[in-house]
């Protein structure tokens, strides 16, 4: 039971963490408005969205929209979704066939 507990708090401190975040530069503090780097759409200081690559941003940083697959059975491969902003984990000879994502990072 002991073992159950500790992986669960494993977990959840590793569900709140999220390394794929960067920052942005702040050009100005009287800006009304900041500019996306990779779409070069503006959006009001102090809104979040999510651009073409599948980061959700703020005016100050940038983080993935989705979880990186680190740990999933070996007869399997992870292909990323650009559409859907999400890795797809499946068997490696049967791309209809979903495999167990085990470990994952990021989101």
């Amino acid at each position: 039971m002991k073992y159950l507990a500790l992986a669960s708090l494993l977990c959840v401190l590793v569900s709140s963490s999220n390394a794929q975040c960067f920052a942005k530069p702040v050009t100005s503090d009287h800006q009304a408005f900041c500019q996306d780097d990779v779409d070069n759409t503006w959006h009001p200081v102090g809104s979040k969205w999510r651009n073409s690559a599948c980061m959700d941003c703020t005016c100050t940083q940038c983080c993935a929209g989705y979880a990186t697959p680190t740990n999933y059975p070996d007869d399997c491969v992870s292909v990323f979704d650009p559409v859907a902003c999400k890795y797809i984990v499946h068997k490696k000879d049967d791309p209809s066939v979903e495999c167990p994502i085990l470990g994952a990072v990021g989101k």
